[in-house]
């Protein structure tokens, strides 16, 4: 099993990563708001809203979220691959500035997830 972690930075786009997901095999994605630091820097007016550490919580209700983080589980490295070329076809090369962040560890145990919703 493989842990996909992607930072969609243009989530005009997020519709259509989900719909690729899908099709590459993905059966299940969560998705959190999420902000880096160097946007939270550039920002005056974050830096003096947000504590020091931000919550998530902190992130949700403000309007300058930039990003969405993508995480789900999947069976097989083949399925790994097809997410990754669906993600680049609909983002670009993440090679470019603001493209995103795409992340694949191995997962050595896994609980709470149906082996039938993993096979995909």
């Amino acid at each position: 099993m493989f842990f996909i972690l992607f930072v969609l930075q243009d989530t005009d786009k997020l519709d259509q990563i989900l719909d690729a997901w899908q099709k590459a095999g993905v059966s299940g994605v969560t998705i959190l708001p999420s902000i880096g630091i160097v946007k939270m820097k550039e920002k005056r007016a974050l830096q003096e809203d947000f504590p020091i550490i931000p919550t998530l919580e902190d992130l949700v209700e403000s309007p300058q979220n930039h990003s969405r983080s993508l995480f789900s589980i999947v069976q097989t490295q083949e399925i790994v691959d097809a997410v990754y070329k669906a993600t680049i076809d609909i983002v670009g090369l993440l090679t470019n500035p603001n493209s995103g962040i795409f992340v694949v560890l191995p997962v050595l145990s896994a609980y709470g997830i149906e082996r039938s919703s993993t096979k995909n």
